[in-house]
């Protein structure tokens, strides 16, 4: 059967479905409180932008660092589904914290477990994927995958704008809500999702070895490279809530700036998957870095909603772009049995510079104003791009 046809006719499994309403259910909960927390730190807690960028720094940073440690468990003990369920379990007992906390103590506090459970499951969560889909679709089940996690990062800010609306700016209420879609979520994960009896059949041996780590190969230690380059020019997106907030929008609508990025983000994803299953996947990661470039330029241009809100929205495109492209290439350049281990690694260099971004974009906003902070991010872009042009080629192709 010639490729092509092959592709059409080849379904993406039940399995990508499941945990894709799973991420849907979770990313509900988690942005209900997230669109919400930079505002909340902000004119509840009394926090500076410093203090945002640290806590949402830390906190996406620890989540992208713990993969490496649950990536390489899942493969060692060749099971991955009840590593994804603790991981979401913890998500969903955090979510209280949000609600009670009285300082940024406890917010800090809560951001971090909540991040640790996205840690734990993230890894075995894309391994999960690539071990059920055939390579011919992979970038459009990654895509649908990240679609479906998105359009509850689109559900969740506009349940939060209405609850806002409706309960009179009360953050801790809304909070609240959120615990239940976060439960339903670990709920269909134990009770929906089978795993690949072919991950329990095979002897393990540790990940970790030297031998095993050789295994990996060049190409995709230079797709770690790219990764950590591209979130390196990508800081927090509570950034972009603090650049509508400045704009003076009511603070009941400000998380509609997220809904706008998750919408454009949730459509382009899949979209952009399939198309990476056909595609120069050099080219395709070139093309989304000069979208974050004009992302970041028209942020800094200014602050009133008619500017913020195509900018979040080409933030948005770029994620749509590279987000299930990048987890496409780790699965396209390891072995099967290191799919845990690759995400792990892949997240870990990515959490570093998550980090390091997050906080240079809070000091630059202190020290000088929020354009600075976006005009760096482009900054960071056009390096990213000098390296991915002078990369070699062969590095980066399908």
């Amino acid at each position: 059967m010639p490729s092509h046809d092959r592709q059409t006719s080849l379904k993406i499994p039940t399995g990508v479905w499941i945990l894709g309403f799973v991420s849907l259910l979770m990313d509900i909960s988690s942005e209900m409180v997230h669109s919400l927390l930079p505002l909340f730190m902000v004119t509840t807690l009394g926090a500076s932008a410093f203090v945002i960028g640290l806590i949402e720094g830390l906190a996406e940073s620890t989540a992208l660092i713990i993969k490496v440690f649950s990536g390489v468990l899942s493969d060692y003990l060749g099971k991955r589904k009840w590593l994804a369920v603790l991981g979401y379990g913890l998500g969903a007992l955090t979510k209280p914290l949000f609600a009670i906390a009285p300082g940024a103590g406890l917010v800090l506090t809560a951001r971090l477990l909540d991040r640790v459970g996205k840690g734990i499951r993230g890894a075995p969560r894309d391994a999960l994927v690539a071990d059920l889909t055939p390579p011919e679709i992979r970038g459009a089940a990654f895509g649908l995958r990240q679609s479906l996690d998105t359009v509850g990062a689109f559900l969740g800010p506009l349940l939060a704008v209405g609850l806002m609306l409706l309960w009179a700016n009360d953050f801790r209420a809304i909070f609240w809500v959120a615990v239940i879609p976060a439960f339903a979520s670990v709920i269909l994960l134990v009770v929906g999702l089978r795993e690949p009896a072919s991950l329990n059949t095979s002897k393990r041996a540790n990940p970790i070895r030297r031998e095993n780590l050789r295994r990996l190969g060049s190409a995709y230690w230079w797709v770690v490279i790219v990764g950590g380059l591209f979130t390196l020019a990508r800081f927090s997106e509570a950034f972009l809530v603090l650049r509508a907030e400045q704009g003076g929008i009511p603070l009941a609508l400000v998380p509609l700036v997220m809904v706008a990025m998750a919408m454009v983000y949730s459509l382009s994803a899949y979209p952009f998957g399939w198309l990476s299953d056909r595609m120069s996947h050099r080219s395709l990661l070139i093309l989304g870095l000069i979208t974050l470039g004009a992302a970041d330029l028209v942020l800094a241009s200014g602050n009133h909603w008619t500017v913020v809100i195509p900018g979040v929205m080409l933030w948005g495109l770029h994620m749509g772009m590279t987000q299930g492209l990048l987890a496409t290439m780790v699965a396209d350049t390891c072995p099967a049995d290191l799919r845990g281990t690759a995400y792990g690694f892949f997240s870990l260099v990515s959490g570093v510079a998550m980090l390091l971004a997050s906080l240079a974009a809070g000091l630059l906003w202190d020290a000088l104003d929020a354009a600075a902070t976006f005009y760096a991010g482009g900054l960071f872009c056009l390096l990213a791009l000098i390296v991915l042009l002078c990369s070699p080629a062969r590095k980066l192709s399908r």
